[in-house]
């Protein structure tokens, strides 16, 4: 299984890198994904404002996503300024 992680604004400075592909040999649910980015991404990504897109559409449920093969899943950060 691969898929393509997206990191948008401010989670791309955390992450030192705008994509990541990854690959696993099953599909990975949400705490899985967690898992492979490291203690201090995980929670950035986790925030209860951090938005979610699977294959373009948001998810109202992140905790519900289950990554396979072929997806992309990207981490939209709440946008600030005026």
């Amino acid at each position: 299984m691969k898929a393509k992680l997206v990191f948008l604004g401010r989670l791309e400075e955390q992450a030192g890198r705008s994509f990541e592909d990854i690959a696993a040999s099953a599909p990975l649910d949400w705490s899985a994904l967690l898992e492979r980015l490291g203690t201090e991404l995980a929670e950035a990504v986790g925030a209860e404002k951090v938005k979610v897109a699977l294959n373009g559409a948001l998810v109202a449920d992140k905790h519900g996503i289950i990554l396979n093969d072929g997806d992309e899943i990207a981490f939209l950060p709440p946008v600030s300024g005026g």
